[in-house]
């Protein structure tokens, strides 16, 4: 570990040294009562302003000032400069990883240790609204890149001493800095060792997104055991049930561990509603994910293997349509299916001027015109176009629902109804079988508590009945005999 030298000369050479060939670094040299000195800091990270405002002006300004070194760094500190964010250091190492933070850093010859300041001045990006969740009638403001930013969004909300903020970091050489969010006294103790553990073993020299992290912090399995949100609102309602939110520098999105599969079915809008409506859409998106997930394979599983499942009139159109076309049933749904993901990734992807003539020219045209040339059938491009718009209705199980759809396809293709059986019930001991930091997945489905799953899950409860005993992570079944 390399110190801070007293020789204010050994100081700037090895400063210059790690800053070669960096324009934004800046070094002013002065002097102060008969001492020479140097500011140093890096551009675009700092405000100038406050720079000059804050330590250049009151150091020029400053009277006489006792002794050297030592002494003189404590006059200074104590007497002359008054910012709120201020400390001692000693340990190049954190001076540098200061300095690329936009603090900025005073060195005294004689002197083995530095004052460091706190005056970041680079620009962030304001609260927009989440473009990926967005609310009726919720809060308009969403995380921002600045993780100081979004500390203070959940503050502002949560106005109580128990709300901490635990402060680390991840990444070899980034030093990507990020903090656990949790209520003292409601967030289990056991999962936040866990939590701590599983950062230890990030090994990347970078962490450019919350992404990174997830994999991490998760342990295999279909669907993930770590949720992300763009919005304060639903930070603040899960760390009150006993999760732990990790918010990370770099990134508007908030991680929530440990995250259960129901919760991928719940908006901060249900609880804004009525209950009777909040019920009715809880389960609209419960039928939206079984139709995303079924229904390509069972539509081939039947057309192909068990015809006679079908009404005459349907089974008549659907032998009329498909006998007008080159490909069998499992061809155009496996054709349809990918070029609706092309599709959907070319609109992602494309600038917002041709978003929307991405969508037009595949949705109106392709979609048309290959129904009228008779390269695909009717009935294929509604089965597909059905689940797509299904999938929408649950946004965060997107990622696991592009791939069951194509494994549910090809069951009911080769194994027909009896394939695509076998598939669910693979995918529910899979659930089964799965735990988020010591929680069961699915719970409180399985292990069914009927208390909890009658509240908040199979029905939205009104508020009088959610006010008493709210649902919490300890609370779950199973979750103090599942471990790590």
């Amino acid at each position: 570990m390399v110190k801070l030298s007293a020789q204010l000369d050994e100081n700037k050479r090895y400063l210059q040294g790690q800053f070669e060939n960096a324009m934004d670094f800046m070094m002013r040299e002065m002097e102060l009562a008969g001492t020479e000195a140097a500011l140093f800091a890096l551009d675009g990270l700092v405000s100038k302003q406050t720079v000059t405002l804050s330590i250049l002006n009151p150091l020029m300004e400053a009277g006489d000032l006792p002794g050297q070194g030592e002494a003189l760094l404590q006059a200074i500190e104590r007497r002359v400069l008054g910012s709120v964010e201020q400390k001692r250091e000693s340990r190049m190492d954190q001076l540098l990883l200061l300095l690329m933070s936009g603090f900025a850093v005073l060195c005294l010859d004689g002197c083995g240790e530095a004052l460091v300041f706190g005056v970041q001045g680079f620009d962030t990006r304001g609260p927009d609204e989440p473009q990926n969740e967005v609310m009726q009638r919720g809060a308009k403001d969403g995380f921002t890149e600045s993780y100081q930013n979004n500390i203070s969004m959940i503050r502002r909300r949560m106005k109580t001493t128990a709300l901490k903020f635990e402060k680390a970091q991840v990444g070899g050489q980034s030093h990507t800095p990020l903090a656990l969010c949790y209520l003292e006294g409601v967030a289990s103790p056991r999962i936040l060792e866990q939590i701590r553990q599983r950062l230890k073993t990030y090994d990347l020299d970078t962490a450019l997104g919350a992404g990174y992290l997830t994999g991490f912090l998760e342990r295999g399995g279909v669907f993930s055991g770590v949720g992300v949100t763009e919005r304060p609102d639903v930070v603040c309602g899960k760390i009150e049930e006993g999760r732990v939110a990790i918010i990370m520098e770099g990134t508007p999105t908030a991680i929530l561990v440990p995250f259960l599969f129901v919760e991928n079915f719940q908006t901060l809008d249900d609880y804004l509603t009525r209950p009777f409506y909040g019920t009715f859409i809880r389960w609209l998106k419960y039928v939206a994910f079984f139709l995303s997930v079924l229904l390509p394979g069972l539509y081939v599983a039947i057309a192909t293997h068990h015809p006679e499942m079908l009404p005459e009139a349907l089974l008549l159109k659907i032998a009329e349509s498909e006998a007008q076309t080159p490909f069998p049933v499992m061809a155009e749904t496996l054709i349809l299916y990918f070029l609706y993901e092309v599709l959907r990734e070319a609109g992602l992807r494309a600038p917002r001027s041709l978003s929307a003539t991405v969508s037009i020219v595949g949705g109106l045209v392709v979609g048309d015109t290959a129904v009228s040339a008779g390269l695909v059938s009717a009935p294929s491009l509604m089965v597909v176009a059905l689940t797509a718009i299904a999938g929408y209705a649950v946004p965060r199980l997107y990622e696991p629902l592009a791939l069951l759809r194509l494994a549910f396809l090809l069951a009911g293709n080769f194994l027909g109804v009896w394939g695509v059986t076998a598939g669910l019930v693979l995918l529910v001991m899979d659930l089964c079988g799965t735990d988020s930091f010591g929680v069961p997945l699915l719970s409180p489905a399985a292990p069914f508590s009927r208390r909890l799953a009658f509240r908040d899950v199979f029905v939205r409860a009104g508020w009088r009945r959610l006010a008493h005993g709210g649902v919490r992570v300890q609370q779950m079944p199973g979750s103090q005999e599942i471990g790590e």
